[in-house]
């Protein structure tokens, strides 16, 4: 026998030994586990974000918090890297190899009125849980689109369009995780416990473990006025002029955010998006139609409007204001946090991604802070917005294999706004860049790389945005 028959038949021999260990694992399990040859494989591996390819080894549909311990314990045993997915929507770097875990289906949402708490599963979207909290007159801390993950979502900040600048971020008001370690172990970790897990995993997310629940505190919001004010692109730098002036005495029940949007005439753009450019202001206020329609007078009358959505809100619509894409697509993105948008910061703004600019960039969006972001809550975790007032996000869309111009616009936007960053940037939009460190500050970073050692010695979780390399 030659020695690559014999090399080909070692293979196949291991393969083998590997798919009837996987077989194995299937019989502990409430969900499923899939390799490459398995039917269903691709459909367990697929995300919203399509730039995000993964082709693991194995991939476990997890249905529950043991399901979680034995897949990764698995992976221990087997010398497999760990990456978690619940709805796919930040993007990741390719993932060859390893274990996935999927945790769409523990999408359970529990609510307790009482302590105006709710305990939500690792795989709940905001779909899921508003309309739960909402027949208790009661809101989490919650983001733009309905189909994002709440735990991912809470876990990289939680920055939310509706309740943020009332109530902070939504990484402050977890009361407790349910994680499971690299060491197999399920634990719960809160401001009583595990106490250095607990603040690291609201930064640090899923290099640290796989939260299998979190319970969150809810608020009395069951209304809101909110919508958006639509202009014509030819009139950017007067409503960016107006919602710069706007957000600079913005009351903290009112949010806004600014989008420049560019979007392609195909299936599922409406038809006042699509092949053109268009200036969407995002609106968001927890009080009365009259006040808002006060505040937002000025920028009624920045320009013509094309569109106006604004008006009272059922808090279970809050989709509405945004308008998210809900088919997956694939898409990258840069970031970064800003201390100011004064004429400069807009001059400067308006020339890479103005009417004159000839941009490529699909949207663009300035999301004002403040309120009660800016406020550091005791127990907060690792999540940072010292001297920000606002979050700059770009996206372009394309596979990033044939959207290099694309990127490298988004990259120069960021770049160009450097004079006028705090120096860093909001996780949740974060690329999987190699610079992990940018989201953070150094005492936290450090800290972070600390807790990780203890917790996962032998970097069993390093796929997604690695605290310590590979």
């Amino acid at each position: 026998m030659s020695h690559t028959t014999s090399g080909v038949t070692a293979e196949h021999g291991a393969r083998a030994a590997f798919r009837q260990d996987v077989a194995e694992l299937v019989t502990t399990l409430d969900g499923d586990a899939f390799t490459v040859e398995d039917p269903g494989y691709d459909a367990a591996c697929a995300g919203y974000n399509l730039a995000g390819q993964r082709h693991p080894d194995v991939v476990v549909t997890a249905h529950s918090a043991s399901d979680v311990v034995e897949a990764v314990t698995f992976a221990a045993a087997h010398g497999l890297p760990v990456a978690v997915v619940a709805t796919g929507h930040h993007a990741m770097r390719p993932l060859v190899g390893g274990l996935l875990v999927t945790t769409a289906a523990m999408d359970d949402v529990h609510v307790d009125a009482t302590t105006r708490r709710a305990v939500v599963g690792a795989g709940a979207r905001w779909s899921d849980v508003v309309p739960r909290t909402v027949e208790q007159h009661l809101s989490p801390v919650h983001g733009s689109s309905g189909q994002v993950g709440a735990v991912g979502f809470t876990l990289g900040g939680g920055l939310s369009p509706v309740l943020g600048r009332k109530y902070g971020w939504g990484s402050d008001h977890v009361v407790a995780l349910d994680v499971v370690t690299a060491s197999g172990e399920l634990l719960r970790a809160s401001a009583d416990e595990h106490t250095d897990l607990f603040w690291a995993l609201r930064g640090g997310r899923s290099n640290l473990g796989i939260v299998t629940s979190m319970e969150i505190e809810l608020f009395p919001v069951e209304r809101f006025v909110g919508g958006g004010l639509f202009f014509d692109g030819q009139h950017a730098a007067a409503v960016l002029s107006a919602f710069a002036s706007a957000t600079a005495t913005a009351p903290d029940d009112l949010t806004l955010s600014l989008a420049f949007l560019r979007l392609p005439p195909v299936p599922g753009v409406p038809e006042l998006l699509a092949g053109r450019f268009v200036v969407h202001l995002r609106v968001a206020y927890l009080g009365d139609a009259a006040t808002a329609a006060t505040l937002l007078a000025p920028l009624r009358s920045a320009a013509p409007v094309l569109v106006d959505t604004v008006e009272e809100t059922r808090s279970e619509d809050f989709e509405r204001i945004h308008n998210d894409p809900t088919d997956p697509a694939p898409f990258s993105e840069e970031t970064s946090m800003l201390a100011e948008i004064g004429s400069s910061a807009q001059q400067a703004f308006l020339d890479l991604v103005g009417p004159t600019s000839g941009t490529g960039l699909h949207i663009v969006e300035l999301r004002h802070l403040g309120g009660a972001f800016d406020v550091t809550r005791s127990g907060a975790g690792a999540i940072v917005a010292e001297s920000a007032a606002y979050v700059l996000w770009a996206v372009t869309i394309g596979m990033p294999d044939d959207n290099a111009g694309g990127i490298a616009q988004a990259r120069a936007l960021v770049e160009a706004m450097r004079p006028w960053s705090t120096g860093t940037r909001y996780l949740n939009f974060a690329p999987d860049d190699g610079h992990p460190e940018r989201s953070f500050t150094a005492p936290d970073w450090i800290r972070l790389q600390q807790v990780k050692a203890a917790a996962d010695p032998a970097n069993l979780f390093r796929v997604q945005q690695p605290l310590i390399a590979a």
